[in-house]
């Protein structure tokens, strides 16, 4: 499938607060922590706890907060499926960066050893 300008479009204005607490329920309910989610969260963007709190606080969009990243140079390395998408094939750099999230958040739910979520 090939993301529509609608639906990058709705990602983007998409707010990271929104989102959160389903990642957090999603990795929890696989045995897996809190704590190991920013791990993830901050291997992806740079964000430490303070930084992603503040940008919860603010209820920033994913424009918002993937403008204000600092993608690791490694997340290039994440491939495959997620939502029915194959993300090397996606054009838009948002909503590839929104993707790349949502798979290292999958590959932590799905109990991969945090070595290879983190691409080490």
């Amino acid at each position: 499938m090939i993301p529509t300008p609608e639906h990058n479009e709705r990602i983007a204005k998409l707010t990271f607060a929104s989102v959160y607490p389903h990642y957090i329920t999603k990795v929890e309910k696989k045995g897996r922590t809190k704590e190991e989610l920013h791990q993830v969260i901050e291997w992806l963007t740079g964000f430490n706890n303070k930084k992603l709190q503040q940008l919860i606080n603010e209820t920033v969009t994913f424009e918002v907060f993937f403008k204000q990243a600092k993608l690791n140079p490694k997340a290039e390395l994440i491939t495959g499926l997620i939502c029915g998408y194959r993300i090397e094939a996606i054009e838009n750099p948002l909503t590839k960066q929104v993707r790349y999230l949502d798979k290292l958040v999958d590959e932590l739910a799905k109990g991969k050893k945090m070595e290879k979520i983190l691409r080490g």
